[in-house]
């Protein structure tokens, strides 16, 4: 009996049919990918005390 399972992830760089392929490759069946949210431009910044 196959079991139904969610997942979330969290990337930096990645699109969603390299996502795909990857999870393919490692021979895990992929039903459905949605991105819920995108965060363009930001950086962790740390700052340096002297």
């Amino acid at each position: 009996m196959a079991t139904n399972s969610n997942f979330m992830l969290k990337v930096t760089d990645a699109k969603l049919p390299d996502i795909q392929k990857a999870l393919q490759q490692a021979g895990i069946k992929v039903r459905t990918i949605i991105e819920v949210f995108k965060e363009e431009g930001k950086e962790d910044k740390t700052e340096e005390v002297k």
